[in-house]
């Protein structure tokens, strides 16, 4: 089935073609010419001295491309010319060198069988000398055989048939010998003279119809489209070349010679008179008896394959010479007169027609004219080529058949593990095009979407396109560095732009952007114009940063320098607003692959900072002095300072991560899925934010570490500090620290230091929620387990004391209630509150309660902790705690083995925030420090460019004209 020659390919539509896809979905000659011609069918035989084209109508499904078959040889003998345009396959199912039987079965004249050849005509020059030649005769006799079944249809009605054994050199003469001795009317095939008779009376017909309704067999076949085979034609290899559409059948008749020519005559004839409404499958009119009689013709002197002379053929040879012409010429008359009107009339649209005298045209000069009679279609976007890499291949339109149009150059495989090539819609041949280039979607909705495929080059209206973009009717899409397209969308109706954004801007315009200063060499601007522009941009208040990617390492680092040091008065967020504008500056501008290393190297930037402050605080520390030197206690302000730098950075990175997870969204959302790295980016990103995330939890580490350090020292106040001091006056809620009991001032003076430092770092309210809610499970736990210590050995459970414990506790939630933080201080202070007021019972209330209302009354307190405040509670001198408080058997194992202590280890997990960041990269910059801190870096960027000039090239910054 040709497999050698159909194996290459692009497209996976037309991928055993050898044809580039533009032939089909954009060729003129489908779509535009209207010529009436139809493509050939792959089992049309016909000799090499016919003259007459063949035609057939399209096989189903999917309509393959214009495919011109001819033999090599051939066309050597002829220089290599492309010869005729007329679509024929000649002798694709004839045999090598012997004839086999009636007049087709040898070569062509001075041919031999066995260096027969085939080759698309599109590249025949470039493919003739690189065709396999035919597989001996002894290789192809020995490929595997098939059964053919072979219906009696013109010798017993129903589905009655005989199978028979065929080969791929078997032959439609071989075939009805055989059959005729299976059906019994005819002995061997290589019987006598009057056995070769009774073969000749019948031929092997491809019968196409629509089977019974309740299944073939059951009901009578009617053949609704007849061919009649060639006696050279191989029946097991027409059968592979193509399938019935759904709802027909396909079978092999064998039928009376003079019954089966009337018959397709008659089917010939009503196709043609339908016009275009005829069925799809159309008879071949001059096919196998042109191959015949044409070859038998040529060879006089050949043996037939019945054994008789060549001589006593020759009134059949005439007889088939005027039924080929009766057929293939006569009822072609009025369809060559119809085309010759066409001709005519497309030759007088050329320039200069009417003064030229117009004559009988080459059909190929024809072809090539109607080509140029283009008409660009009306419901389809589509692509004028305006450059392109080689004439003879490129086509002018490409029209866009799907919502996603890909260009690329296709090839056998992606290159990695022999993994499948990627769809292509439009074939481009130059070499700097890869296999997927770009992509463009246009959908019912405007605008359309262009994106370039990793690595390749293209520009969009002259500018070097990196992310997707918009594409409107009228821009100028260029593909390497050979191809040029302008894309046209007719279903606008005109609603693109009137003037196209690559045009030079006209004179007295006012100047675009500053952006346009740096992309843009077609905008016309002179160099003063220029130097205005890139002044406004070093000097403007747009939240753009732009750089080259050389020049990363050193911005990064000059950023993260200068958070680290606290120079240049910053606002809080001012680093994470920077490190945001690189960020957006790589995912818009700089190529796919960028991203993900600059996200790496930014994190890296960042932990090394980190890493360096932790050390320097933790060197500072007083158990990390030198022996002899006296501690120093930390006190809150000392604290808040040494804390600020790590609660600063903790901010920074927190929404620098939701800013680079959002970016890293749209770049997995905006990447083609078939870029083999975009999962080694996916890969990158994901380890770059672990490294974030790495930061966030170390700076929240260590600054709830050196703040419940703090509180450490200062929490036993609560339980010894008595609020009830001799003229004191209890303050209500809200009241400032000042006017606070003294015991109480240093723990809630960490509070307002960890409160008033979260507050100036503009740290994120989860973070600042969960900061405070882990300082108040460590004091919680802390005073708890105080409590429950001090009472062993020694008289601490009272009720005087309970009562002083409890104001001093409701003091404080009373002021953290003040500061915002009620609602969180009420959750971790429960169980401490629990454990107060059950001391706060009075003593003859608490006599009364029975273990299983105590238990249903404090229900956050452990059986072992129940128990050990009831047995240690000071009834009074000699009296001993009732039988009532005893646990029951079923709680006493948890009251002998459950720890009265509370464990540290059991603080919440850390959440980081989801959501979107709050840095606002929109607008113009309004805070001075930031912006004043945008200038320098625009400018550092700008002194790094210079250096890179020749010191005769080297400006310095440009000063903005005034106003």
């Amino acid at each position: 089935m040709l497999s050698g020659e159909r194996k290459e390919g692009g497209s996976p539509r037309f991928g055993k073609l050898h044809l580039p896809v533009g032939l089909w979905i954009n060729s003129p000659r489908k779509q535009l010419a209207k010529l009436g011609r139809r493509w050939p069918s792959a089992a049309s035989v016909k000799s090499s001295s016919s003259d007459t084209g063949s035609r057939s109508s399209e096989p189903l499904p999917p309509p393959p491309p214009h495919v011109e078959l001819r033999r090599v040889g051939a066309v050597k003998a002829a220089g290599g010319a492309s010869g005729s345009r007329a679509k024929r396959i000649s002798q694709l199912f004839r045999g090598s060198g012997t004839g086999t039987s009636g007049s087709g079965g040898a070569g062509g004249p001075g041919t031999p069988g066995g260096a027969q050849r085939w080759a698309s005509e599109k590249k025949l020059p470039e493919l003739a000398a690189g065709v396999a030649p035919e597989p001996p005769l002894a290789t192809r006799a020995s490929a595997s055989p098939g059964v053919l079944k072979i219906f009696g249809a013109g010798l017993a009605s129903g589905a009655n048939y005989k199978s028979v054994l065929a080969t791929a050199r078997s032959t439609a003469r071989e075939l009805v010998a055989e059959a005729l001795e299976r059906y019994g009317l005819a002995g061997s095939p290589g019987g006598g003279p009057g056995e070769s008779s009774c073969v000749d009376a019948f031929a092997l017909c491809d019968a196409l119809g629509r089977p019974a309704a309740a299944g073939v067999g059951s009901g009578e076949w009617r053949a609704e489209h007849l061919r009649v085979l060639g006696d050279s034609e191989r029946p097991l290899l027409v059968q592979e070349l193509w399938r019935a559409r759904p709802g027909w059948a396909r079978r092999f008749e064998l039928r009376g010679r003079e019954e089966a020519r009337r018959l397709e005559q008659e089917a010939f004839g009503a196709a043609d008179g339908e016009g275009t409404g005829a069925p799809s499958w159309r008879p071949q009119k001059n096919r196998s008896r042109a191959a015949s009689g044409g070859a038998a013709l040529a060879s006089p002197g050949q043996v037939t394959g019945s054994g008789a002379p060549a001589g006593s053929g020759g009134k059949e040879r005439s007889e088939n010479l005027s039924l080929r012409r009766s057929v293939s010429e006569l009822s072609l008359q009025g369809r060559r007169r119809r085309q010759q009107e066409r001709r005519q009339q497309a030759l007088s649209m050329a320039p200069g027609a009417a003064d030229a005298q117009i004559g009988p045209a080459d059909p190929g000069d024809f072809d090539q004219l109607t080509q140029c009679l283009i008409q660009a279609p009306s419901n389809h976007p589509y692509f004028l080529l305006l450059q392109g890499y080689q004439d003879a291949q490129d086509f002018v339109v490409y029209v866009m058949t799907r919502e996603q149009h890909v260009f690329g150059r296709g090839g056998n495989s992606s290159g990695r593990g022999g993994s499948p090539a990627p769809y292509v819609d439009t074939f481009l041949n130059a070499p700097d095009i890869l296999p997927r280039h770009c992509t463009v979607r246009a959908g019912p909705e405007h605008p359309a979407m262009v994106r370039p495929s990793r690595g390749a080059p293209v520009t969009h209206n002259g500018c070097l396109l990196l992310r997707e973009a918009e594409l409107h009717p009228g821009d100028l899409l260029g593909l390497g560095e050979h191809f040029l397209f302008m894309y046209k969308d007719p279903r606008t109706g005109g609603s693109g732009p009137a003037r196209p954004p690559w045009l030079p801007a006209r004179p007295g315009a006012p100047p675009p952007g500053p952006g346009w200063a740096f992309s843009c060499r077609l905008c016309g601007r002179g160099l003063q114009e220029r130097g205005e522009a890139l002044a406004a941009y070093l000097d403007g208040r747009e939240p753009v940063l732009r750089f080259r990617p050389r020049e990363e390492e050193a911005l990064l680092g000059e950023i993260v320098r200068a958070a680290a040091t606290g120079a240049g008065d910053l606002p809080p967020l001012g680093p994470a607003t920077l490190l945001a504008l690189c960020v957006q500056h790589s995912a818009r501008e700089l190529e796919l692959g960028h991203l993900p290393r600059l996200l790496g190297r930014l994190a890296r930037l960042i932990k090394e900072a980190v890493w360096e402050k932790i050390k320097e605080i933790g060197d500072r520390q007083p158990e990390n002095h030198p022996e002899g030197v006296p501690e120093v206690p930390l006190t809150p302000e000392a604290v808040s300072v040494e804390l600020r730098p790590l609660m600063l950075w903790m901010a920074n990175t927190t929404e620098l991560l939701s800013f680079v997870q959002e970016k890293v969204l749209e770049m997995e959302k905006e990447a083609d899925q078939e870029d083999p790295q975009l999962c080694n980016d996916l890969e990158l990103c994901d380890e770059a934010m672990a490294l974030l995330d790495e930061v966030i939890m170390c700076t929240f580490q260590q600054s709830v570490y050196y703040l419940t350090k703090t509180l450490y020292s200062t929490l036993p106040a609560l339980l010894d500090s008595n609020p009830f001091t001799a003229g004191a006056e209890l303050p209500g809620p809200g009241a400032e620290l000042e006017a606070m009991p003294p015991g109480l001032r240093p723990t809630l003076g960490v509070f307002q230091a960890a409160l008033e430092l979260t507050s100036q770092c503009e740290l994120h309210p989860d973070l600042v929620s969960q900061t405070f809610g882990y300082l108040f499970f460590f004091s919680n736990a802390s005073l708890l387990n105080s409590l429950m210590e001090r009472g062993q050995g020694r008289p601490f459970y009272q009720w005087s004391r309970a009562v002083q414990i409890r104001t001093n506790l409701d003091l404080v939630l009373d002021w953290l209630q003040g500061a915002g933080l009620g609602d969180i201080a009420t959750e971790f202070f429960r169980k401490l509150s629990m454990a107060v007021n059950l001391l706060c019972v009075p003593r003859t209330s608490l006599l009364k309660a029975s273990w299983s209302s105590l238990r249903m009354d404090h229900p956050t307190l452990t059986p072992a902790q129940l128990h050990h405040l009831l047995s240690h509670y000071q009834l009074g001198p000699g009296l001993q705690p009732p039988a009532a408080w005893d646990p029951p058997p079923a709680e006493r194992e948890a009251v002998d083995t459950g720890d009265i202590f509370e464990s540290f280890s059991s603080h919440p997990p850390l959440i980081l925030p989801l959501g979107s960041s709050r840095l606002r990269l929109t607008g113009p910059v309004t805070n001075d420090a930031l912006h004043r801190e945008l200038r320098r870096l625009r400018r550092l960027l700008w002194d790094l460019e210079q250096q890179e000039l020749p010191a005769n090239y080297r400006h310095g910054p440009p000063v903005a004209a005034s106003p």
